[in-house]
């Protein structure tokens, strides 16, 4: 319980402290016009108030990761717990909010577009390929999570395929509308309903004082039952990531971005959202840990189910809400994965839009874009679940490991402290090389060879960031 305790005081004081560091080195001036005042539409360009614009961005980050993730990521023990705090601080609260404010200092592009400004033309072209295909890839998998869990309680009178055709029509009008007329009107409420639900049930643990793992020195081990199969390096930080790091906020934050009144905002609705997203992810962990009766118990549970986590989170949710907590929980477990998965086709549907120069204020022209990608996200639906997660977990992270190697080459040329972003960008390429090598839906390489290569890899990155952006400038000024 202390461990847990101390963990989300931790993420507090992250926020209220290294946040305000993070803000200084980034340089928001809050006399600058952003775009949604500036470039208003009435479609993507909406300035609204920032309370509802941070339950949006958190929303939309949520999904089913700091929940599902956190679930699957609380096998491995309490090293867990190390992982979110960390990560949530020191990585992914710094890279959401740099993507959203480099999205504000750029008009409001998106993460492909900003990317291609400081990587260079052949990764922006990359990148808006490889960006559009991980928007729907979150689409299928925020279709199918919520569709199956439905389709649970109404299996006797509809289908599973019903439930994704009703998720689908919700997606549609959720693209194609102005976003304050859909999105801005109930996101909010399911923010606030989703964080009620994370505070009953923590309120829960602490008040049944059930026995949640300590980090000691001799819990600092890998607890998941196949080990071998399964090491905190590299799985572990792939397995969580939208409680601690996630490639997908960055494709969001230029959503509100878009919507953003004032510069110094920046860091409530992008930093805080991300750290509020870690809380979640710390309370699931824990519930998760104890209410089976311990790590072990969980993963003998967890392996009887088949690791269906939308199974545990009835089970605790039922179980420490009462029914109605656990109707309103199961409610929230669903709409946040829907939530998510609307806002990733929009953002896919703005990437093509700005790739191909379309305007996107007459809806003809949003459902051009758009009715190509939902072909594609039905068509993704038809493949086995877990299959499509595992793909959409390393894209996932590849993403913020790409995403923080050009907000280092940012820093890096406005002469700014570029650190705070190149050793998470060093560690994520560590975490996604290793696990392309070695996991079981990789290249399978043994662990004594891809551990080397992973970190080599890694390494021999930094050497060549090292060498365009500090030596080679260093050498163009002095010729």
């Amino acid at each position: 319980m202390i461990t847990f305790i101390l963990s989300i005081l931790a993420l507090i004081l992250g926020y209220f402290f290294y946040s305000r560091f993070v803000e200084k080195v980034f340089g928001a001036d809050p006399k600058r016009t952003t775009p949604a005042i500036r470039l208003e539409d009435g479609v993507d360009f909406v300035p609204m108030g920032w309370g509802k614009i941070f339950l949006i961005q958190f929303l939309n980050i949520a999904g089913l990761g700091p929940i599902f993730g956190a679930i699957a990521g609380a096998m491995w023990g309490p090293v867990a717990f190390l992982w979110i705090v960390l990560g949530a601080i020191f990585a992914g609260a710094v890279h959401d909010y740099f993507s959203g404010m480099l999205s504000i200092k750029h008009d409001g592009l998106s993460i492909p577009e900003i990317i291609g400004k400081y990587l260079g033309t052949g990764f922006k072209q990359f990148m808006r390929g490889f960006t559009v295909i991980l928007m729907i890839l979150v689409g299928a998998v925020f279709i199918m999570g919520p569709a199956r869990i439905l389709n649970g309680f109404t299996s006797n009178f509809v289908s599973y395929t019903f439930w994704i055709w009703i998720i689908f029509a919700y997606y549609l009008m959720a693209t194609l509308l102005p976003i304050d007329k859909l999105i801005g009107r109930i996101y909010p409420i399911f923010g606030i309903a989703l964080l009620f639900m994370a505070a009953g049930i923590s309120i829960s643990l602490i008040a049944n004082q059930y026995s949640i793992p300590e980090l000691t020195p001799r819990n600092l081990v890998n607890m998941n039952q196949e080990a071998d199969r399964f090491p905190i390096f590299p799985m572990l930080f792939i397995t969580i990531a939208c409680g601690a790091i996630s490639g997908f906020h960055s494709t969001q934050a230029p959503l509100m971005a878009r919507c953003l009144k004032n510069e110094k905002l920046g860091r409530r609705v992008f930093y805080g959202a991300m750290i509020t997203e870690g809380i979640v992810a710390l309370i699931w962990a824990a519930a998760a840990m104890s209410f089976f009766g311990g790590v072990g118990a969980l993963n003998d549970v967890m392996r009887e189910q088949n690791g269906n986590a939308a199974w545990a989170v009835n089970e605790i949710s039922n179980s420490l809400l009462g029914k109605i907590g656990g109707i309103l929980a199961i409610f929230g477990v669903v709409a946040a994965p829907i939530t998510s998965g609307d806002t990733a086709f929009r953002s896919a549907r703005l990437i093509v839009a700005d790739f191909l120069k379309i305007k996107q204020v007459k809806i003809q022209n949003r459902l051009a874009v758009s009715i190509p990608l939902f072909i594609l996200g039905y068509l993704l639906t038809q493949i086995d679940f877990s299959i499509v997660w595992r793909y959409f977990a390393w894209s996932n992270q590849t993403l913020a490991t790409i995403v923080l190697w050009a907000m280092a080459v940012y820093l890096i040329r406005e002469k700014k402290f570029y650190w705070i972003v190149l050793i998470p960008a060093v560690f994520m390429t560590a975490v996604t090389t290793t696990y392309l090598l070695i996991a079981p839906e990789g290249f399978q390489i043994p662990k004594e060879f891809g551990y080397p290569i992973g970190i080599m890899l890694a390494v021999a990155a930094l050497l060549l960031f090292y060498y365009l952006t500090i030596i080679k400038q260093k050498t163009f000024r002095t010729t």
